[in-house]
């Protein structure tokens, strides 16, 4: 119970720090991976390591709610002293991240062909991908299951394990990729080998991070498939689970329409979207922190404890969306001119800056509480918040857009993100007394 009550601002950042760190690594495996391949000097590989890496990214996105549900769950079982559950919490996740993975692996015939209907590519591209595919769908099992893993260290505030298993895997497949590709000369199946490679070893790696929790399994195993915990854990996935397609429904609705504003605002806001990126991941560690501390103090159901977690969490987000936005306003028209090089696109971006300087403060309360529902596993709410919103973000967008065009557009997805601050805010209190009473 101790640990629960002891929350500190120096507590918070070694939560949220490795994870921003671990962050940052993401985007340089894309790019080390393109490089290496560029290296070959013709375009049809770099497309089809592309198409490959987005098929699969896109099919595992959709277990991501494993992630959040597990280290909500975990959280709560950590902060109530129940070791046991703690444990189950981790063995399930895994089971079904295994499950889910080998079923992409026995299934990946049906689902390469529906990623090719729903986007095509010329024949030498979808030829290249496939010999991609082929290889990395077998790495399906480990990267799922990695989202248990890394959802039960986050909920024990073990983030120098996932920024140690990050750096492992990344690391690992960069050189790898090096090697295969300009040393073996292996080219596409030489990128897709090494992070295969990677990915299966971080898995091992990440089993061993959490060895101590494995370890109680024997005594733990009888709770594996205890009926209320499985229900629980099916309810608060498939809650995330919603809320999350219908969030990435409403980004791809937003390309979309800017598809329909012309090619130079369609990039331009590809551009803009760069900075929605960096804000998601810079400040992902807190929003983190808050499902970590949230989680323990309500399974202790400590309620001083738990005000101050959200406060504390918030109080950094707040402050880190407050420096991103300084850092957009002073260096946004360089940060675009790096991203491109096209005269018109840079112009048109430019133009509509003021919104990347505006969304991490309008942002910042719908993420953070996005953080608090998940370690509070209030994911009931959190989904009908979100059912709501999309709904008057489809309104926004009848009302705004016509007139408006981008504008209306930038418009409103700030009033998506204003929406589920408020609904989320205003729906919280009530939330917290029946956690803690």
């Amino acid at each position: 119970m101790a640990e629960a009550t002891a929350i500190t601002h120096g507590r918070v950042l070694r939560i949220a720090g490795p994870i921003v760190l671990s962050n940052a690594t993401v985007p340089l495996l894309g790019a080390v991976d393109t490089g290496v391949i560029g290296q070959m000097g013709q375009a049809a590989p770099i497309g089809a390591v592309g198409l490959g890496a987005v098929v699969l990214a896109t099919f595992y996105w959709v277990f991501g709610f494993l992630r959040m549900g597990t280290t909500g769950l975990a959280a709560q079982a950590h902060g109530s002293g129940d070791e046991m559950e703690r444990t189950a919490v981790l063995a399930r996740a895994l089971l079904v991240g295994l499950a889910a993975g080998g079923s992409f692996v026995l299934g990946q015939a049906a689902l390469f062909w529906l990623a090719f209907r729903i986007s095509p590519a010329s024949v030498e591209v979808e030829a290249l991908a496939r010999q991609y595919l082929a290889i990395r769908i077998w790495g399906a099992p480990a990267t799922i299951a990695l989202y248990a893993v890394t959802g039960w260290l986050i909920a024990l505030e073990r983030t120098r394990g996932v920024l140690v298993l990050q750096l492992w895997m990344n690391g690992l497949n960069i050189l790898l990729s090096i090697w295969f590709v300009l040393g073996l000369g292996w080219a596409v199946p030489g990128v897709a080998t090494a992070t295969l490679i990677a990915e299966w070893s971080g898995l091992g790696l990440g089993l061993w991070l959490c060895r101590d929790g494995l370890a109680g399994f024997g005594a733990a195993r009888a709770r594996l498939l205890d009926g209320v915990a499985l229900r629980r854990m099916v309810s608060v996935n498939g809650d995330i689970m919603i809320r999350s397609v219908l969030l990435q429904g409403s980004f791809t609705a937003f390309l979309f329409f800017g598809a329909g504003l012309g090619d130079v605002t369609l990039a331009a806001n590809q551009v803009l979207m760069q900075f929605v990126e960096i804000t998601a991941y810079a400040l992902d560690g807190f929003a983190f922190a808050a499902e970590t501390l949230v989680g323990q103090a309500v399974g202790a159901r400590a309620r001083p404890a738990l005000r101050r977690s959200v406060a504390i969490a918030f109080q950094w987000g707040i402050g880190g969306a407050a420096a991103l936005a300084l850092l957009f306003g002073l260096t946004g028209p360089r940060i675009i001119d790096l991203m491109t090089t096209a005269p018109e696109v840079r112009e048109t971006a430019r133009h509509y800056l003021g919104w990347m300087v505006a969304a991490p403060l309008i942002g910042i309360a719908s993420w953070m509480y996005d953080g608090v529902y998940i370690g509070a596993t209030a994911t009931t709410a959190m989904r009908n918040a979100m059912i709501l919103c999309v709904a008057l973000y489809a309104v926004a967008l009848a009302i705004l857009l016509p007139p408006f065009g981008n504008h209306g557009l930038w418009a409103s997805l700030m009033v998506l993100n204003i929406l589920r601050g408020v609904t989320l805010g205003l729906g919280w209190p009530r939330i917290e007394a029946r956690l803690t009473t």
